[in-house]
């Protein structure tokens, strides 16, 4: 027994000294980072340009993996299932977090169980954007525009469960603004849609809609947060025409659960530098993106709080997805 047990002792030993070491090598290959939406929305250029700067630091190649579908459930499913090696990581944003467990009946895993949060990026205030023909320039004007024309009105989305169709769902509870709901694949094709004309109205966060304002081919009419963005200051809020009003998109890094600690706060240290790099930050501006950076534990409390008041929003509008 006692040889046995200090055999015991010596492998317990030789596997404590061996981890930090085999973290250290970590990463040895190329890492994925999963984006469940479609390119060319806020989320793929955010997830692209982090992408670039992990794949700098860690000195292996980051390859961006756009898997769209049911609000981004069928990408974070992936990464769900995936090995918990720190070789697929997740790019997550609100809904598939937050919002669509409590929306769909049937869904196959917990993120505040089944994935390991790494860090909270940054968050994104989104644009109420129109076409630049609709007659209407202010919240209010699109409001008395919806009630006198009930059902003729539409907004886009990126999908089921998104923000911008929450945003929606609250604008109608709200303000009464009988609009019609029209989902696509991806904040991109949401954002093309009221380009062409197809929709008259979304909500597009400010890293993908701003530019089509700066060009004219959107009108912006205000912003979802609680109050004016920095980015866009002479923009009202939803909330002065409507009190209490706030829909924002945020973004964080998450991997499957069971990924090693040793894993998960090696990417974390690497991404609080990225994030809190100078040049950074002011691209991130750039693209209207207010960058955070905090714990593993920090971000899974923040996910908990955002899970709750969501829940409530899905019920009070009775959202739900087959």
């Amino acid at each position: 027994m006692p040889r046995f047990a200090l055999a015991l002792f010596c492998a317990l030993l030789a596997l404590l000294v061996a981890q930090p070491a085999w973290a250290q090598q970590y990463p040895d290959r190329t890492i994925r980072l999963i984006c469940p939406y479609a390119p060319g929305g806020g989320t793929d250029l955010v997830a692209r340009l982090l992408g670039q700067q992990l794949s700098a630091r860690l000195g292996q190649t980051v390859v961006i993996e756009n898997r769209p579908g049911a609000g981004g459930v069928v990408g974070t499913q992936s990464v769900v299932t995936a090995k918990p090696d720190g070789y697929t990581i997740l790019f997550a944003s609100t809904s598939p977090m937050v919002v669509m467990p409590h929306m769909m009946k049937q869904i196959s895993f917990d993120p505040l169980k089944d994935l390991a949060p790494i860090t909270l990026i940054a968050q994104v205030p989104a644009l109420m954007v129109v076409n630049p023909s609709l007659p209407a320039n202010n919240v209010k004007e699109f409001l008395d525009l919806a009630k006198a024309r009930p059902k003729q009105l539409t907004f886009s989305s990126s999908g089921l469960g998104g923000t911008a169709q929450l945003a929606g769902e609250m604008m109608r509870l709200m303000g009464g603004a009988d609009m019609l709901h029209i989902p696509y694949k991806g904040t991109g094709p949401a954002n093309i849609a009221v380009l062409a004309g197809e929709v008259s109205m979304t909500f597009t966060d400010i890293t993908a809609g701003l530019q089509f304002v700066k060009e004219g081919k959107m009108k912006a009419l205000a912003v979802t947060t609680l109050r004016r963005s920095s980015v866009v200051p002479d923009l009202p809020a939803i909330s002065e025409t409507l009190p209490g009003f706030s829909a924002y998109v945020w973004y964080g890094l998450l991997a499957p659960a069971k990924t090693p600690p040793a894993i998960i706060n090696k990417l974390n240290a690497t991404l609080i530098q990225i994030l809190n790099d100078p040049a950074f930050k002011q691209r991130m501006a750039e693209m209207g993106a207010d960058t955070i950076g905090n714990s593993p534990a920090e971000f899974s409390s923040f996910m908990t709080t955002e899970s709750a008041r969501w829940k409530k929003i899905v019920q009070d509008t009775h959202m739900t997805v087959e």
